[in-house]
């Protein structure tokens, strides 16, 4: 059982293959799980299922972080929900698991999106607004040997945060993809997606990647580049 409140992203498909690789990592009370972009809190709550006795999830959406408490209680699961602009409210921590299911919808601008809803899945002209900042911010969340978990589309180009996060020292893997049809937000937008060339004539598919992000420090050599 979900409650979702208005302008709080629906779980689809993108949602769930992240939520199947989640549950197949051995997981347990000592694991200390992460959600980002949390939405529903679906994730948070797969994780607890799954036997995860630690689980933080964030957003910068008040209405997803009341959606994420609700469903916490519904489901009868422990989850400390905050909220807060990505990982500025947790910086302080260390997660053994990270999971992201971020917005990255190319948008029309690359400004702040204006409707409630926009914002669950707008992210820049590019649609890496969010990406971006999850390469670069999330590897210092990671508790030695921790790993991310982080769903996108291969039109944001999976080279580049491949390329992000091996820069951070992370070894990076795509566990899982799969196509699928557009979603509400890319089939209203499919002629400024061909007008960029992100898209080919007619195209109404996109395949979303899973990938696994996992630091390798071990604590006995340096710490990876840029801490």
């Amino acid at each position: 059982m979900l409650v979702r409140l208005s302008g709080v992203y629906r779980p689809q498909r993108d949602t769930w293959l992240l939520a199947e690789v989640l549950a197949a990592r051995d997981l347990g009370p000592g694991t200390r799980v992460l959600d980002l972009c949390c939405g529903t809190g679906v994730l948070s709550v797969e994780a607890c299922a799954a036997g995860v006795g630690w689980v933080t999830a964030v957003d910068v959406s008040r209405r997803a972080a009341i959606s994420t408490w609700l469903n916490a209680k519904l489901n009868r699961r422990t989850i400390r929900v905050v909220r807060g602009d990505l990982v500025d409210s947790v910086r302080t921590l260390r997660f053994d698991v990270v999971v992201a299911n971020p917005p990255y919808a190319p948008a029309t601008n690359d400004g702040r999106p204006g409707r409630v809803l926009a914002r669950a899945w707008d992210a820049g002209v590019d649609g890496r607004a969010v990406l971006d900042r999850i390469c670069s911010e999330t590897p210092d969340l990671l508790a030695p040997g921790g790993t991310l978990l982080l769903v996108q589309s291969t039109l944001n180009g999976v080279d580049k945060t491949r390329a992000m996060l091996e820069e951070r020292g992370l070894r990076v893997d795509v566990v899982a993809s799969e196509d699928v049809p557009f979603g509400p937000a890319l089939s209203s937008r499919t002629r400024m997606l061909e007008a960029r060339e992100m898209i080919r004539p007619g195209q109404r598919t996109e395949r979303i990647a899973v990938l696994t992000a996992t630091d390798l420090w071990s604590g006995d050599a340096p710490r990876r580049p840029g801490l």
